[in-house]
Parts: C-alpha cells; structure tokens; sequence
C-alpha cells in the first residue's frame, strides 16, 4: 500500500463497518461501560460494546473477540439483530459506519473491565433504568434491544 493510503481513518475517509454488543445477563439487565477521556469521541457517556470488523472476520467472530477484549469474557450465546447505517456529525467532522447489532447473553461474574484505557467503569442496569449521559447511539436502539430480549 502506498503511504498516501496509510493515512485513512474508518468511518471518516471511508465507510467503517462495526459490531455493536449489548451484553445481558438473562435477567433483564444490561452491561454498560462508561467512556474514558481516551475514546475517540463522546467521553464520560455510558454505552454498549462494540469494535470495528477485522478483514475476513465473521459478524459473530467480530463480537466475540470484541466481548473478550473488553470484558475478558467469552459469550454465551450471540444473537444478531439487525444492521444500520450511522451517519453523523462529531469531533472529526463527519463520520459514516455501518453497524451490525447483535444481543450477546454472558455471565454476570466473570466480567471485568480489561481496557482500562477506554472504560472508566461498568454497570449493570435494568432496562428503565439507565445512567446519564447515554452515548447517542445507544439510546437510537435501546427499545428495539427491550422487545429482543422479551423474545428470547
């Protein structure tokens, strides 16, 4: 690849493509993590799991290193929701992803926090319960996850 390739930024100089995780634990509750001073964009707001794809991953091979290099978990089971695409205006200016969403169910016990670089904290929380401030995009799916979780 030639150097002035070197320098493109998914989402921003081209589409980036994700997998987005909310991690439950069966009972009704959700993982969250909130967002360090070292994300790339809307620090201190509590939000889901996610990372971008790794050429030649699967969605679901995605979200499992995902879930175990943020969490040191490995899931339980991996349900896919469904896809969107994410266009919106941030720090960088304009960023474009696709998002690949998925329910992942994992033990409650075995999570820890194992990028303490990008995660202030964790939390577990009832669907009507939620901390403040919500990461903008988290609160664009969190009632399509509650009728996906009544199914399950």
């Amino acid at each position: 690849m030639s150097d002035e390739h070197q320098d493109l930024k998914k989402g921003v100089d081209f589409i980036g493509t994700n997998c987005i995780f909310y991690c439950h634990d069966g009972a009704g509750n959700v993982l969250l993590h909130k967002r360090s001073k070292n994300c790339r964009d809307e620090h201190g707001t509590w939000d889901c799991g996610g990372g971008a794809m790794r050429f030649g991953e699967s969605f679901e091979d995605t979200v499992r290193r995902e879930v175990k290099e943020e969490y040191g978990v490995d899931p339980i089971e991996v349900v896919y929701v469904k896809s969107r695409s994410i266009v919106r205006n941030n720090e960088d200016g304009v960023s474009h992803w696709i998002a690949n969403l998925h329910l992942v169910h994992v033990d409650r016990e075995s999570v820890v926090i194992c990028e303490p670089e990008k995660i202030d904290e964790i939390g577990w929380f009832p669907f009507d319960r939620f901390p403040e401030p919500l990461h903008p995009g988290f609160k664009h799916d969190v009632e399509l996850m509650k009728e996906y979780l009544k199914n399950l």
